[in-house]
């Protein structure tokens, strides 16, 4: 190994700064430099000489040039040229040379003089084929061409990754020149960049070898400060032909277009999402603060960092108030809040369910009054203290970093219900048309299923109203019958559920219950007519089967209404019990001794039907053996079979004890929390009556079908 190898393998430099690396351009050129002496003599020939015209050193050296390398017909020339050089001048061209195998060759000349300490005169040329430097010109002139006039910015960073060039493009690009960023790293005159990136994505290539295409990068430059841009950027590492490494090589294209279009286009993707989630979302129940809350959780984060809902508070009483009050001021209520992420400025909306008045200073309070959104997108001091319930919570606000807001009305029915709060902290963009859009178009979606809840509401409370006024009140104990009874209504809607306890002749007690199909006032409506009909009908003293017949036939007089009915007359002296359905579920039998069973009785048609006869079954009641009607909503769940429900309610009752009132609160509490639908219990519990000639005891139950 030669010492200018070592030095190149090595990356030594030689004193007074020189480095032993060679030199590419000469490399591809092979560039033969030949010396004659004043007599035209060759008296130094070099390798590269060699290589180029084909004659040995031994071949070449102490010859003539012009004899032995000029063809005979251009020697003449040669000759003058020869002259003109020996005197001092310089000459550069193509001459024709005659290769050592007889071709002749196209050889680019550059001559000059040169003297020796004794004063004698010689001539140095140095030569190259013709082909490889019009080549390497064209290659030079093409590549400067492209890198000066491409719209594609071009950078060149050494091994140390600082930088060495940056063509017209990318110095417009960056804004800075290429004296600017010569020698300097991208971190150091690019801050806005993500220079870390940058870089190693260089040294993966310096290292590899490998290019790297395409590499997305977005940041702001001194160009434009002001605004983000995207870069394409790919890498590739510079080579000499011996294959030194040299650097890194950048292409850059400013992309900001057409990523601003894909992120048009995957935000509008995203506002889509968002509205079909909202569809989904919001509105799932028709209680007033789950869908607020849904509302506001939908909004968290994708379109705010924190929201709030607050409703007007005549609307949570559903009343129809004006929503300002005459000194301009309005009364909310906080329904909902909801953070993207933890943070201390959910204390700083209104306490969620807490009624707050707002002056009309205030941006929630014109943005009720005008029925407009509230748009801010750059939030200032002044602001926050408009947007905040007070100084404290606008502290809070400011150090959490609140820097843009917008308010939208929720709007139904042509009626403004409250407003819809949103708030960025983190995300650092602020809200924008398309986000007041979106924000707007999830408002009043929320809007319709919160009045819709609201009219829910009102509609709920006066057929529950109408309900309790048509059912009985908590019945009394009746001589040698315990009586106990509950009725919930359902969280969704109040139904046409109702039970009843009847006192009869001789003793004996009418015991129904009845389930009305549909909900709302006209269910409880039509449980009203039944109800009085069934007492008229008690009074005129009617077996079961007929008191039905005849309630079937009413039933079909109220149109299409369709209702079930179990009705069962005891007499607590005797024990005897004579029972009958429409429809209905069967009661639950417990015996003294506590086994509990169903009570085998024919199902029947429901009240409405008509035409389809009633059954009737008799069972003998021991002292203490207790009779349960109830409506379905007890035992029927969604997911859940009937058979399952029928079987746990006969095992509850089987193994609760003591008094009726505890039971009835046992089996509710065991069976159903929430219903779906309206239950009613009604429990009756033989007991000895105070009669001096009763008989105090009978035997087990026996069901004996009756017919009529």
């Amino acid at each position: 190994m030669t010492r200018h190898d070592r030095l190149d393998q090595d990356g030594e430099a030689g004193r007074g700064g020189l480095t032993a690396a060679p030199g590419g351009v000469l490399d591809l050129l092979q560039v033969a430099a030949v010396v004659l002496d004043g007599d035209g003599r060759i008296v130094l020939w070099s390798p590269e000489a060699e290589q180029l015209f084909g004659y040995r050193a031994a071949d070449a050296l102490g010859c003539r040039a012009d004899r032995l390398l000029v063809p005979p017909e251009d020697r003449r020339s040669a000759v003058e040229l020869f002259a003109r050089v020996r005197a001092g001048d310089t000459w550069a061209g193509v001459f024709p040379v005659r290769h050592q195998d007889g071709r002749t060759l196209q050889v680019e000349f550059r001559t000059m003089g040169l003297r020796d300490v004794r004063g004698d005169a010689y001539a140095l040329g140095l030569a190259a084929d013709e082909g490889t430097v019009r080549q390497l010109e064209t290659d030079l002139a093409v590549s400067g061409f492209l890198i000066k006039q491409s719209p594609v910015g071009t950078a060149v960073f050494d091994t140390q990754l600082r930088w060495v060039r940056a063509n017209p493009s990318l110095q417009r690009m960056n804004g800075l020149t290429e004296d600017e960023v010569r020698g300097h790293s991208i971190a150091e005159v690019l801050p806005g960049l993500d220079a870390g990136a940058m870089e190693t994505a260089m040294r993966h290539v310096l290292e590899s070898g490998e290019p790297l295409l395409d590499q997305q990068s977005v940041g702001r430059t001194p160009a434009d400060p002001d605004h983000d841009h995207a870069w394409s950027q790919s890498y590739y590492r510079l080579e000499d032909p011996s294959g030194r490494i040299l650097g890194v090589a950048v292409a850059v294209i400013d992309v900001s277009k057409r990523h601003r279009a894909a992120s048009e286009v995957a935000e509008a993707r995203e506002r889509l999402a968002v509205i079909a989630d909202a569809g989904v979302r919001i509105g799932t129940t028709l209680d007033l603060r789950q869908t607020a809350q849904e509302l506001a959780d939908v909004t968290v984060p994708r379109l705010a960092d924190l929201a709030a809902v607050d409703v007007l508070d005549a609307v949570v009483h559903r009343e129809a108030t004006a929503r300002v009050r005459t000194d301009g001021s309005t009364r909310f209520r906080a329904l909902a809040v909801a953070a993207g992420y933890p943070t201390e400025a959910v204390h700083a909306a209104d306490p969620v369910g807490e009624i707050a008045r707002y002056g009309p200073t205030r941006l929630i309070t014109k943005c009720v009054r005008d029925a407009q959104p509230i748009f801010v997108p750059h939030v200032t001091e002044q602001d926050v203290r408009r947007i905040a319930r007070d100084e404290s919570a606008a502290a809070v606000l400011q150090r959490e970093g609140v820097h843009s807001y917008l308010a939208a009305p929720l709007i139904a029915r042509g009626s403004v219900l409250g407003t819809l709060s949103l708030h960025r902290t983190v995300n650092p963009r602020p809200f924008d048309e398309q986000d007041l859009t979106l924000a707007c178009e999830l408002a009043i979606r929320a809007a319709l299923c919160i009045d819709n809840a609201r009219l829910y509401g009102r509609e709920r409370d006066a057929a529950l109203t109408l309900q309790r006024s048509l059912l009985s009140q908590q019945p009394r104990d009746l001589d040698g019958l315990e009586i106990a009874s509950r009725y919930l209504p359902a969280v969704s809607a109040a139904g046409g559920d109702w039970f009843d306890v009847l006192p009869l002749q001789d003793g004996r007690v009418g015991l129904v219950v009845g389930d009305v199909m549909g909900k709302g006032i006209h269910a409880a409506a039509i449980m009203g007519q039944l109800r009085t009909a069934t007492r008229a009908f008690s009074q005129l003293d009617l077996n079961p089967v007929e008191l039905l017949r005849h309630l079937d036939e009413i039933t079909l007089s109220l149109g299409e209404s369709i209702a079930t009915c179990l009705y069962a007359v005891c007499d607590p002296r005797t024990g005897r019990c004579e029972l009958s359905t429409a429809g209905h579920l069967p009661p639950v039998l417990v015996h003294p001794g506590g086994d509990a069973e169903l009570i085998d009785i024919p199902t029947g048609a429901p009240l409405g039907v008509g035409g389809v006869p009633f059954a009737a079954v008799d069972c003998e009641l021991a002292e203490g053996a207790l009779l349960a009607l109830f409506t379905d909503g007890l035992v029927e769940k969604r997911h859940q079979s009937l058979d399952v429900g029928l079987h746990t309610l006969v095992q509850l009752l089987r193994r609760h004890h003591g008094s009726l009132e505890r039971i009835c609160d046992q089996v509710l509490a065991a069976l159903h929390g929430a219903p779906d639908d309206d239950v009613a219990l009604l429990l009756a519990r033989l007991r000895t009556p105070s009669r001096p000639d009763g008989d105090a005891g009978h035997g087990a139950a026996v069901p004996r079908k009756v017919d009529r």
